[in-house]
């Protein structure tokens, strides 16, 4: 503490606390928490978000699920080469690996929002990192996908669906979808990490959703695809998602590796967006 000299006598100046110099670690861990319980509320709260998460695949299942209601089951059987109690069965675990598309344009609009409305600046001006905000976006996203899953079951129930394995299968599906998820709203946030539009990430998602929906094994089996799409499924991380939930509902079984490859996945997606956003997310 330094002291001064007013009108002949000696006052102790006080001190003022410095800001961390820059590129000086910061413990981000209380940013962080503060942070995602944000982006949980804020989904919470609301209501259209929850609905639209829950009704869109909802509507996949009711419609295009009973689209094949009056084929004769040996016919379904031998077109998806697997034996099912309906095509809602085969379809589910494809309608939630293609919702987890989607859910990254949410977290990708709600940045854009916190842009335009000045938070993005407030939050970046104190020592909370890029990547703390990138990490906090993606992993709220993912867990706003959660929210589809017990709807899902619970439709599928309705539908005549009847489910049977182990609790184990059905908590590495749950955990192959927040792969998935997650992957997705990595990518999301990392191609809009410079974007202040509005419409961005809508005609990105909608660009992206079809190709990757339909050249998966989400709603057929890909052996049915032409060639050149069964190429585009083997690398699609939809695919394995699909397959690794087909085989635990359908089969009570299930391919790990599918799991290992969608940890690849969301790994590689976290690596490569927190460097992009690190670099580019904007705050103006």
């Amino acid at each position: 503490m330094s002291t001064e000299t007013r009108h002949g006598a000696v006052f102790p100046s006080p001190t003022v606390a410095s800001p961390p110099a820059p590129g000086a670690y910061v413990s981000q861990g209380s940013q962080f928490v503060g942070l995602y319980w944000r982006e949980l509320l804020r989904t919470f709260r609301n209501p259209w978000v929850l609905v639209i998460t829950i009704v869109q695949p909802f509507m996949w299942l009711a419609f295009f699920g009973s689209s094949f209601a009056n084929v004769p089951l040996s016919d379904l059987d031998a077109l998806l080469h697997t034996q099912i109690q309906s095509y809602t069965q085969f379809l589910l675990p494809g309608v939630l690996s293609t919702s987890m598309l989607t859910i990254g344009m949410f977290g990708s609009m709600s940045t854009i929002q916190d842009k335009r409305f000045g938070f993005m600046k407030r939050i970046l001006i104190t020592p909370t990192s890029k990547a703390t905000v990138y990490l906090t976006k993606a992993l709220g996203s993912a867990t706003r996908g959660l929210v589809q899953i017990p709807v899902m079951i619970v439709a599928a129930l309705a539908f005549g669906v009847r489910f049977d394995g182990d609790p184990l299968l059905w908590a590495g599906w749950i955990l192959g979808l927040v792969f998935l998820g997650f992957g997705f709203s990595c990518f999301f946030l990392a191609v809009t990490a410079s974007s202040t539009d509005w419409q961005t990430p809508g005609v990105i998602s909608n660009f992206i959703t079809m190709p990757l929906m339909f050249a998966s094994g989400a709603l057929f089996p890909a052996s049915n695809f032409p060639t050149w799409m069964q190429y585009i499924a083997k690398f699609n991380p939809v695919s394995y998602s699909a397959l690794f939930g087909r085989g635990i509902v359908v089969q009570g079984t299930a391919d790990w590796l599918y799991l290992g490859y969608l940890a690849l996945f969301a790994l590689i997606m976290l690596v490569a967006g927190t460097l992009v956003a690190s670099r580019y997310l904007k705050i103006e």
